[in-house]
């Protein structure tokens, strides 16, 4: 039976209490202290309070994997044991950040960890790992589909001992929040190369880098995401060291397949939580109201979606911890065909039942009074950030086909 381990369970356990003491009862504030701030994208006092009594419980960096075990009290997390912590966490929009969990730090952490040579870490890792920073993974560009990672259009070429970077990102999560201090940015190195799998490269550039302009937030679905955010980015003639250099020239596509399928797989464990507490207080709120003289939860149409929505949350939990279980034992890249599989059906699972789960609230489920719409928005921008659904389709679709297409 695929179940997390003693350790996760104990672990869980902490977490949830913690959820209760001190996260679920500091959502109005949060919100408040966001729509009266000056600076929607400045550092939060509320959220750095957190963050100390976090690190003080031992909540911290519990993504860590156990390879990298040295830079975790809890000696590193399987995929299969942070599964159920990260949906916990995924049950409050901001909370990850409290915990040193939350996107794109949690990537660009382990791509450092992967990849960073060891003045890197001391530059970067090290504050990333003390939640003294944040950092952005700038990547998705506005001119060109950047579902098809080989079609990235940056330019980074090198001039004497430094690399120079022009072009254009979008959608770049984090890059407004004013504790951003670093970009792992990927750009084409070497557009004439025939493998084209070889013509990227990633480098780290400091937000603070003169020719950065980070130009405007943007949002989704009318929400900023504030504020960790996203935002639209130009890089104009922009100078770093050729120490700088990710892993090696022309190796940016292997670093974002390593980068994103971890990412692929967090963003479907907190959507978990997200519709966990979505349906939970769905049935708190069918049994608080009436309609035509009986309580809601007693009209057939609302038991058939809450079953339905009870029934796909468990398949969707137990695909993310099957998939999270098969990269623990085989690694990422055999694990590939679940992971894309995770991709394509959680975050669109999750937005359905999320929006019946807002239906049964009646006008108010579309409101900031709870947390559904904002979760809701959560998972129909998962449907495009890591990989839109086509392309994780079209990817499995191929494999399947190639794997039965001919057996007996």
């Amino acid at each position: 039976m695929i179940v997390p381990s003693e350790k996760s369970a104990n672990i869980l356990g902490e977490l949830k209490a913690f959820m209760a003491e001190h996260i679920y009862s500091a959502e109005t504030a949060h919100r408040e202290a966001l729509q009266s701030a000056e600076n929607r994208f400045a550092s939060m006092p509320l959220v750095e309070d957190l963050k100390d009594k976090a690190r003080s419980a031992g909540l911290w960096n519990l993504f860590v994997p156990p390879e990298f075990a040295e830079h975790s009290e809890h000696g590193g997390m399987s995929f299969l044991d942070y599964a159920p912590l990260a949906e916990e966490m995924g049950r409050v929009i901001w909370s990850p950040e409290v915990f040193n969990c939350n996107a794109p730090d949690t990537g660009n952490m382990e791509v450092l960890m992967k990849f960073g040579t060891e003045a890197q870490k001391k530059a970067w890792l090290e504050p990333l790992l003390g939640g003294e920073i944040r950092s952005s993974y700038a990547m998705t560009e506005p001119q060109v589909a950047s579902s098809d990672a080989t079609n990235i259009q940056l330019d980074i070429r090198r001039d004497g001992d430094e690399w120079v970077l022009n072009g254009h990102k979008w959608f770049i999560t984090g890059a407004p929040y004013e504790r951003c201090k670093i970009f792992i940015v990927m750009g084409k190195s070497d557009a004439e190369n025939p493998n084209r799998h070889l013509q990227q490269t990633q480098i780290l550039v400091p937000k603070d880098t003169p020719g950065v302009a980070v130009r405007r937030p943007l949002t989704t679905l009318g929400y900023d995401d504030a504020p960790i955010g996203h935002a639209e980015v130009i890089f104009t003639d922009v100078r770093v060291p050729l120490d700088n250099l990710l892993l090696g020239e022309g190796r940016g596509f292997e670093i974002a397949q390593s980068r994103l399928a971890p990412g692929r797989m967090h963003h479907c464990m907190r959507l978990i939580g997200a519709a966990q507490r979505s349906l939970e207080l769905a049935c708190q709120r069918v049994e608080d109201r009436e309609t035509f003289g009986k309580k809601l939860s007693q009209h057939q149409s609302i038991r058939e979606n809450i079953a339905k929505s009870y029934a796909e949350l468990e398949m969707a939990r137990l695909l993310v911890h099957k998939t999270c279980w098969h990269i623990d034992r085989q690694g990422v890249k055999p694990s590939i065909e679940l992971i894309s599989a995770t991709k394509i059906s959680v975050p669109l699972m999750v937005q359905n039942l999320i929006d019946r789960c807002m239906q049964m609230h009646g006008a108010g489920g579309l409101t900031e009074d709870w947390c559904m719409a904002e979760q809701f928005n959560y998972a129909r921008w998962c449907r495009q950030a890591d990989g839109p659904d086509e392309v994780h389709q079209m990817a499995l679709g191929k494999r399947v086909i190639q794997r039965y297409a001919h057996e007996s």
